[in-house]
């Protein structure tokens, strides 16, 4: 890969990259999207967000001055084109790989990464931070925030909205990506809002006498001072939302246009203080079949260049979020106070099951988890039964909402954590290792742990019927090939174990899908293992654990999760308060992040996968 390329490899930093001339940066353009796209149809990705990013990264270090001046991006599924340009060109074939470098800005890899981000939203507080910090040294450096993919509906990019234009002479420019997509299609006020600014004939008229005295770069400071306030009053008339926050607003212009880009970035360069440009771009622009659908591509898995079609995976199971969805389907036409709410997740975690059949009882509320868990805690009161399904690593944004207006509250609120435990090539940022610790001293909450999906069907019937909180963790993937569908619904007793493999030598207590981990080490170990699978984390089956406690001198937990506050932990604090000292091994995730690589290379690493397991019964 490489011998057809006249442009790509000429490139390995920005200095190199603002040696070409415009009309270069156009076919550059076309060589970087054309790289990124054979890299991520071998080696998958997040494709559809960062072709649509191209041009504004060339621009952006074609005009600034990196890694001096600073580009935050937010998440960081835009960021490829930033990495490839930024000495990571080679490195970009192992991207999300074990070892490899990182899908998502790093600032431990890059010094171009101004800052780390995998969650949404973080961008304009994050600048706005740097912008300040650099103002109070007196260093002029240029401080640029691109927030897109539906990121600006999340509640800390209008809380750094807020604060930044409530500081006039802090420079810091917010470009607003507008693909009018975030992974599924975005949903909310904002986007038609967005729709209606780019569409209205008033303002693109006012639009375009702005842009021809900005085109100009010798008069651009009279022009500013000239019409400054009655542009800023005329668009206050029409509600222009940024400029009601004390940003002046630029755009919306062609995201794809280099020439546009270059000139329009030169001159905002010379404008201090808060500004905000809307770009235009298309979501997975350059390759027909992401272009075409876009939620599809996002993150596609492997796919042939030439024809688009995707390769298809064979499960050999059913995926978790498929029975999610189909179970919450099944419990909606029993019930019909059940409501699915989703923060712009539907696809992913199969609610679109549901919203398919029943659209009016599916809430999609874009991305913004906290208000996701408060609406649910909303409809609770309201005599729902909403089962509100929020990744595990992205509800520890909404965990003050979890407290206070869920729990406090003992509200009848279902929350299913998908992608619990260790999720794979996204790394750090979305491994879901905490939610056993952080939920685990909440009280009124109960914390349920499937190790298969006929368990995960019957724990979410059994929290349809409950008048408390309960969270229903599952990790990502497929499930063990238990059959599921279409069985009764049984409930299950809340905070009750049960023993699955009887023995003598010693007992392994795990919870969640680490059961079926345990079974096979067991069995293999030769010897006399029993197995027993807690079912629920909290309430906790303390009689189960006492029992245990007694019989056994060697206990092995196992949790796909934080060691540290975790279920393990709780088991040897119960046995303590009893006067049991049985010896006990803890085996989890140490008190660390946990990188990027595939799962069963992860849970290796991490010293709980089924090897390491057996070399502990060995070791007691």
């Amino acid at each position: 890969m490489g011998a057809e390329y006249n442009y790509l490899y000429r490139v390995n930093n920005p200095e190199e990259l603002r040696r070409l001339s415009v009309k270069e940066l156009r076919a550059y353009a076309d060589e970087l999207r054309r790289y990124i796209i054979e890299c991520c149809a071998v080696n998958p990705g997040h494709l559809g967000s960062s072709l649509g990013t191209v041009e504004l990264t060339i621009a952006l270090h074609y005009v600034y001055a990196t890694p001096e001046d600073r580009i935050v991006w937010d998440v960081g599924h835009q960021a490829y084109a930033h990495k490839i340009i930024t000495e990571r060109r080679d490195l970009f074939k192992d991207n999300r790989r074990y070892n490899g470098i990182s899908g998502f800005p790093r600032r431990s890899e890059s010094e171009y990464d101004a800052f780390g981000a995998g969650h949404s939203s973080v961008s304009i507080s994050a600048a706005f931070g740097i912008a300040k910090a650099l103002e109070v040294c007196d260093d002029k450096s240029h401080v640029v925030a691109v927030i897109g993919d539906g990121a600006l509906t999340g509640g800390l990019a209008f809380e750094g909205l807020n604060n930044a234009g409530a500081s006039p002479k802090t420079d810091l420019l917010v470009i607003l990506n507008d693909n009018e997509m975030s992974i599924d299609k975005p949903a909310g006020a904002l986007d038609s809002y967005l729709v209606r600014i780019s569409t209205s004939r008033w303002y693109n008229n006012l639009k375009r006498t702005l842009w021809k005295g900005l085109s100009v770069v010798p008069p651009l400071h009279r022009l500013v001072r000239k019409t400054g306030n009655a542009i800023k009053h005329g668009l206050l008339q029409n509600s222009n939302l940024f400029e009601s926050l004390n940003f002046r607003y630029f755009g919306p212009i062609d995201g794809h246009d280099i020439e546009a880009l270059i000139s329009t970035l030169t001159a905002l360069k010379d404008i201090g203080g808060p500004k905000l440009l809307h770009i235009k771009t298309k979501k997975g622009k350059g390759y027909a079949a992401a272009e075409a659908d876009p939620s599809v591509w996002h993150a596609p898995g492997r796919f042939d260049v030439a024809t688009g079609e995707r390769v298809k995976t064979i499960y050999s199971a059913d995926r978790y979020q498929d029975v999610f969805g189909t179970t919450l389907l099944d419990l909606a036409k029993r019930d019909k106070r059940i409501v699915g709410v989703t923060p712009a997740m539907p696809s992913g975690c199969s609610m679109n099951i549901m919203m398919r059949e029943m659209p009016e009882r599916c809430f999609d509320v874009g991305i913004a988890e906290g208000h996701a868990v408060t609406f649910s805690a909303g409809l609770a009161v309201g005599g729902s039964r909403p089962f509100c399904n929020i990744y595990s690593s992205f509800m520890q944004r909404a965990y003050d909402n979890v407290i206070h207006d869920v729990a406090l509250q003992n509200l009848p609120v279902v929350m299913c954590l998908d992608r619990a435990g260790i999720v794979g090539e996204d790394g750090a940022t979305h491994h879901g290792a905490f939610d056993l610790a952080y939920f685990g001293c909440v009280p009124n909450i109960t914390i349920a742990a499937p190790r298969n999906e006929w368990m995960l069907r019957q724990m979410m019937y059994t929290a349809s019927m409950a008048n408390h909180p309960t969270v229903i963790r599952y990790p990502r993937g497929i499930g063990e090939g238990v059959e599921w569908r279409n069985t009764p619904f049984t409930a299950v007793e809340e905070g009750r174990g049960e023993m699955l493999r009887e023995g003598e030598d010693m007992a392994i207590v795990a919870i969640g899908t680490m059961v079926n981990v345990a079974m096979r080490a067991a069995e293999r170990s030769g010897r006399s293992v029993a197995v027993y699978d807690l079912c629920y984390a909290k309430p906790l089956d303390t009689a189960l654990v006492e029992e245990i406690g007694a019989k056994y001198k060697r206990i092995i937990t196992i949790e796909d999760g934080v060691i540290r506050g975790g279920v393990g932990e709780s088991v040897v604090a119960h046995l303590s308060r009893k006067g049991l000292t049985p010896k006990v091994v803890n085996l989890g995730i140490e008190d660390r992040f946990v990188e990027h690589g595939k799962p069963a290379e992860l849970y290796h690493e991490c010293g709980y996968d089924e090897e390491a397991l057996l070399r502990c019964i060995e070791n007691l």
